[in-house]
């Protein structure tokens, strides 16, 4: 009896949301990254990271939405990714703005970013959020607990410099690739 051809396996999905908060480049390197992984992307841009993204960096917008498999509108909470249905290896938001972390903190799926995090939070899925904050205060510190307490991983992007870094770009990287690690990538 002739053997089956094993199924072909799925490619990774990750769901990367880029928000408002400094540090844009963290998202956009980390769609690269995973590009070259050839893992299949779901990116939303919040409205905020919009603005961030031309200010900060030398791209536009749809540059960088050109570096994702699929770009899901901010403020479409009915999309794919919105259910637990949408399987996915998780999410990264990089970076998360306290607005965004607040929403998640609190369940406030006012927007796909947050719903689309509650979901992956609720499916038991990872979720990394880069936080770009500084200083905290004590309701900063409260919420990421509360987020760390249902499951998300609170990584804010520190600089290694035990690697030496030359570069910012060095920075940039090496923050992205701690960020995946949780992902298997």
């Amino acid at each position: 009896m002739p053997r089956k051809p094993a199924p072909k396996a799925q490619p990774k999905r990750l769901i990367v949301a880029i928000t408002g908060a400094s540090g844009a480049i963290f998202g956009i390197r980390a769609l690269e990254r995973l590009r070259e992984k050839a893992v299949e992307t779901h990116l939303i841009l919040s409205p905020s990271a919009l603005r961030t993204i031309e200010e900060e960096t030398d791209r536009t917008a749809l540059q960088v939405r050109r570096l994702a498999s699929q770009v899901h509108s901010y403020k479409d909470i009915g999309a794919s990714m919105a259910s637990g249905s949408f399987r996915t290896e998780g999410m990264l938001v990089a970076p998360c703005s306290i607005r965004t972390l607040s929403g998640i903190a609190n369940s406030y799926d006012e927007n796909l970013v947050v719903r689309a995090a509650d979901v992956c939070l609720k499916e038991r899925r990872r979720l990394v959020l880069l936080l770009r904050e500084t200083p905290l205060h004590l309701g900063h510190i409260e919420l990421m607990e509360r987020a760390v307490s249902y499951g998300a991983t609170v990584m804010p992007p520190v600089p290694a410099f035990h690697l030496k870094p030359k570069t910012i770009d060095d920075v940039v990287d090496h923050a992205v690739m701690r960020a995946l690690e949780p992902f298997g990538l």
